[in-house]
């Protein structure tokens, strides 16, 4: 990579924030997040990766209105920048790139014999 360094959860957030489009706020990307990973996250992992991303400049926010099922409180929106989108496909190129460097004999599942 060429200085990207996406770390796993920062890879997850942004490919599920690109998944949820319009819909991307701090609820809806953690339940996305669990349902297609299957891990529970916490909401402070989660918000600490998002700052990190958007000080990286790979995630820019806005604030949406205030609503009262939240108790007058407005949820933040998420949107992946370009420079975003570019480490995306750096890290996407370096794993491709190994994947197809190994050969298929070593990708066959050993079972011992007991």
């Amino acid at each position: 990579m060429k200085g990207s360094n996406l770390g796993e959860f920062q890879e997850l957030a942004l490919l599920t924030i690109l998944v949820l489009g319009d819909e991307a706020y701090g609820v809806t990307i953690k339940r996305e997040i669990n349902k297609n990973v299957k891990r529970a996250i916490s909401r402070g992992a989660l918000h600490t990766a998002l700052s990190r991303l958007e000080e990286k400049g790979y995630l820019k926010s806005k604030q949406g209105e205030a609503s009262t099922e939240r108790g007058g409180r407005p949820k933040r929106y998420y949107e992946v920048t370009n420079k975003g989108k570019s480490a995306l496909h750096e890290a996407r190129e370096v794993r491709d790139n190994l994947w197809n460097k190994i050969p298929s004999v070593r990708l066959e599942l050993q079972y011992a014999l007991s």
